[in-house]
């Protein structure tokens, strides 16, 4: 599920600032940018994530603003120095030394020569903490713009299910007239190859035939199946309950199972239209329930 979410906070010497994406995902997955060293720390931020998010990729970006700590060099000359002596050779060696200057005035951004403020000695250890607690601001606020898509998502499923509903109690009145159809339909191909041969058949092989015809064609545990899996799928998204996303998600499996067998039992033509439609909406729910917690 997509969501943002941010906030601010201030400590002894530094402001943090933290910002929160996150896009549709069947898992979970955490990307972190932002000031060093919490790109590194991805591992301990994911714990803090996961108290709130279970499911989708997770875009954090945390900045820190620490103020110089009096006396601390702001220059690595050693890394610079390095820089500088790299940037000569090339020169040299490309016969382009009256570039050196100016590709010089640049080398103040490259990583490490002017390290972050107050990280001389490691991360300051009234940072973490700070850090934390913004980030949990910033996930609630998250955490709230994804509630609310999600009640935009189960109203789509609550649509779907009436759908669904609609086909399945259009199947069950349908099916009583299938046999009778067949029946019927037999009886008249029949008398057109009895009137051209001449022969005669028993009734009670039609009988038979018919009653094989209503054994191999008979879905209505699979009907009922299916109406028991709507109607635990439509209690899931009303109750909206911690996890409902991989429930969820088992229910369409098993509807999807049901609505195969359907369409390959079914003798009727308009079943297998109803079935159809049905794949359709269920493919649709599948899309959209692998995004949901």
């Amino acid at each position: 599920m997509t969501g943002f979410g941010d906030s601010r906070g201030t400590g002894p010497g530094f402001t943090v600032g933290v910002e929160v994406r996150t896009v549709n995902n069947r898992h979970l997955k955490v990307t972190v940018r932002g000031t060093e060293p919490y790109p590194l720390l991805e591992s301990d931020l994911e714990k803090v994530i996961r108290r709130t998010v279970r499911r989708g990729t997770v875009h954090v970006h945390i900045r820190v603003d620490r103020e110089p700590r009096p006396g601390e060099s702001r220059l690595d000359a050693t890394v610079l120095t390095a820089y500088l002596e790299q940037l000569r050779q090339l020169c040299e060696k490309t016969g382009t030394l009256n570039l050196l200057p100016a590709l010089a005035t640049n080398l103040l951004t490259l990583p490490g020569v002017a390290p972050e403020p107050g990280l001389s000695g490691g991360l300051p250890d009234d940072e973490w903490p700070v850090v934390e607690r913004v980030l949990g601001e910033a996930l609630i606020r998250l955490d709230g713009t994804r509630k609310e898509e999600g009640r935009g998502i189960a109203t789509e499923f609550l649509g779907h299910h009436r759908d669904l509903s609609e086909y399945v109690s259009r199947v069950r009145e349908l099916l009583p007239a299938v046999v009778e159809n067949y029946r019927i339909r037999l009886l008249e191909r029949l008398r057109q190859a009895i009137a051209e041969a001449g022969v005669t058949i028993e009734p009670q092989h039609l009988i038979r035939e018919v009653a094989l015809f209503a054994d191999r064609t008979d879905v209505s545990e699979e009907v009922s199946r299916l109406t028991a899996h709507l109607d635990s799928f439509a209690d899931l998204v009303k109750a909206g309950a911690e996890g409902a996303g991989r429930r969820l998600e088992f229910v369409v499996q098993e509807m999807g199972r049901e609505v195969n067998t359907l369409g390959s039992k079914a003798g009727d033509v308009t079943i297998s239209r109803l079935v159809v439609e049905m794949k359709a909406t269920l493919e649709r729910i599948r899309e959209q329930v692998q995004n949901v917690e």
